[in-house]
Order: C-alpha cells, then sequence, then structure tokens
C-alpha cells in the first residue's frame, strides 16, 4: 500500500509525458496516489493523479520538496 513520501514510479505505457518518472507521493488516494514528478528537462514540479495499477512502488523518499 501506497504511503505519504514514497516514491513511485509511473509505468510508461499510461502516459508518455510522465511514464518513467518517479513521482514523490503526496497524498495517497483509494483510487491510487497523488504528488509530484520533477517535470524532465526543466527545474520545475508538476502535480501528477495517477491510479495504483500505473505505478509501482519503488520505497521512501529521503528528501521531499515542502
Amino acid at each position: 500500500m501506497v504511503e505519504k513520501d514514497m516514491v513511485v514510479q509511473i509505468n510508461p505505457d499510461h502516459d508518455e509525458r510522465f511514464g518513467g518518472c518517479f513521482m514523490v507521493v503526496t497524498e495517497p488516494k483509494p483510487w491510487g496516489a497523488q504528488g509530484y514528478v520533477q517535470i524532465p528537462g526543466s527545474k520545475g514540479l508538476a502535480y501528477y493523479r495517477c491510479p495504483s495499477e500505473a505505478f509501482v512502488i519503488i520505497g521512501p523518499a529521503v528528501w521531499v520538496q515542502e
């Protein structure tokens, strides 16, 4: 089960923009998780909602954005 501040990796087949990206979970949801990813090729963050079947849990994050 995914928890706040865990890192998950988004399945590349789920989304061509963020597929393969690591997402830090900010809010576990019954359907999956909401969190943020580093925007590829940018210094910014994007907030993203992902269903549980479209990610795998990597583990706890050591550093998180506030």
